[in-house]
């Protein structure tokens, strides 16, 4: 049975398998909660130099961007909370990464000196940049910030 972590409150929800087909809710708030599915908006979206003004700069969606390596430590710890807030995006937000390693054109462009560095874009515009280990809250609270509109 798949778990899902509610966006509203956090609290961890298992979906029974037969009731994919219904709109589940969370068991302590109420809220919907997003539909676990194997589309690949359920995956952080992989970004090189080629493809990063077409998937960041012209998407019609807020992105979180993950700056990291393979070496690093902090970059694979943070790494499934990334992995947990792109299948909980429900199409409002798109997580992508991108290996500082193998695309130095991006990175020297948007200065990423220290990783993991996530950058949000919001219109094509870089609206925030967080360095270092951040816990999923508040990585939830910036993207829900850009979401609804609110200032970042």
């Amino acid at each position: 049975m798949p778990i899902i972590t509610c966006p509203n409150c956090g609290t961890k929800n298992r979906i029974d398998d037969r009731a994919q087909s219904l709109q589940p809710v969370c068991g302590k708030c109420g809220q919907k909660l997003p539909l676990a599915s194997s589309s690949a908006s359920s995956k952080p979206l992989i970004v090189t130099d080629a493809t990063f003004p077409t998937a960041v700069l012209k998407s019609d969606k807020p992105v979180l961007l993950d700056c990291w390596a393979p070496w690093c430590g902090p970059c694979r710890m943070i790494a499934p909370i990334l992995d947990q807030l792109a299948a909980e995006s429900a199409g409002r937000y798109v997580v992508a990464k991108l290996n500082t390693d193998e695309n130095p054109r991006t990175s020297a462009q948007y200065r990423i000196d220290a990783i993991p560095t996530m950058l949000l874009f919001n219109n094509g515009q870089l609206v925030d940049r967080i360095v270092g280990m951040q816990p999923k809250q508040a990585l939830q609270a910036r993207l829900e910030r850009l979401t609804t509109g609110a200032s970042v």
